[in-house]
């Protein structure tokens, strides 16, 4: 039965134009964007994990910065320590020199308050960002400097919590010079070692490389034309002990260096793997789009002659009604 009340065929077809023309513009829409979850509607759970693995991303982005930081911290510290114990090789090798009869001790001693002095300057000149690890002011707190946190990571939990992970340095075991104290520096601090005597046997002797402001009590590693060979002798065994202390520091920025490269690394590729599994929930397939945006078209096309067909089916009517 034809009705001219109601057009069932007009109805079903513009039903399927609609619902073509909604997924058509769907279609378009993922492939304009390339996301097929672009929010809450499209996939509750996948949009939920995606945004907090997003958020999590540019957490660790900032983690990467700190690092960056960090590393250069490090790195500086060790540049100038390197530095300091090429010149503390120097002093042991004029201090071997200054025990050779006839050697002019007095010009041998011009020469270590010369390297002395190019210490100071490495150590005060070791700073980054306003850090200074290798020496204390006569201003440094009290005490010492905190232990210094360097960022390393960013961690959520299976709980949901989250939290930055950090490698503890203990930069008060790394000051050459601290005018704050004697006691602070490893260059200020005394150290004892087993002179020999002239008679024989030996004498536990402190000395100390350089005067702290705050003033260091004890023998000072310096060369004058009285002084003994036995002597020399006991600020060659400190200087070695400096040395020995030094190159324990040296080790310790090396591993931590290391260390802060290789949690970069991780974090870096971390992100990578991160950013990757989130695609894989929220990425389209452009080739799957695209054959369906092609297909949604030719539907749309069909549903469009089919709907103009349904409405001219109506017209068809009035030729029953002609003289």
């Amino acid at each position: 039965m034809t009705s001219i009340n109601t057009n069932n065929s007009a109805i079903a077809a513009l039903q399927t134009l609609r619902s073509v023309g909604s997924n058509l513009n769907h279609t378009q829409n993922v492939v304009s964007t390339g996301f097929r979850v672009q929010k809450a509607a499209d996939n509750a759970a996948y949009w939920s994990i995606a945004t907090t693995m997003r958020s999590d991303n540019k957490a660790m982005s900032a983690v990467e910065d700190a690092m960056g930081i960090s590393a250069a911290k490090v790195d500086t510290a060790y540049a100038a320590m390197d530095s300091a114990i090429d010149v503390m090789s120097e002093i042991k090798a004029k201090l071997v020199a200054a025990t050779e009869n006839g050697v002019d001790k007095t010009k041998v001693g011009e020469e270590l308050e010369q390297l002395k002095d190019q210490m100071k300057s490495i150590s005060m000149a070791a700073s980054f960002a306003g850090k200074n690890w290798l020496y204390k002011s006569a201003t440094s707190p009290s005490g010492g400097w905190p232990t210094e946190q360097l960022v390393s990571s960013f961690n959520r939990g299976s709980n949901g919590a989250v939290s930055v992970g950090t490698i503890a340095v203990n930069i008060n075991t790394m000051t050459l010079i601290s005018d704050e104290a004697d006691y602070g520096g490893i260059l200020t601090m005394r150290v004892s070692v087993p002179q020999p005597n002239p008679a024989g046997g030996t004498t536990a002797t402190e000395w100390f490389l350089i005067r702290s402001q705050a003033g260091s009590a004890g023998n000072e590693i310096k060369l004058t034309a009285t002084t003994t060979r036995e002597q020399v002798q006991g600020m060659l065994m400190a200087a070695d002990n400096y040395v020995q202390q030094m190159t324990s520091v040296g080790a310790r920025l090396g591993a931590v260096s290391s260390r802060i490269n290789q949690a970069h690394d991780f974090v870096s590729n971390l992100r990578d793997s991160i950013e990757s599994g989130v695609g894989r929930l929220v990425d389209a397939n452009m080739e799957d789009e695209s054959s369906r945006l092609s297909a949604l078209q030719t539907q749309q096309q069909l549903a469009v002659q089919s709907l103009s067909i349904a409405n001219s089916s109506s017209q068809n009517l009035l030729s029953l009604f002609r003289g």
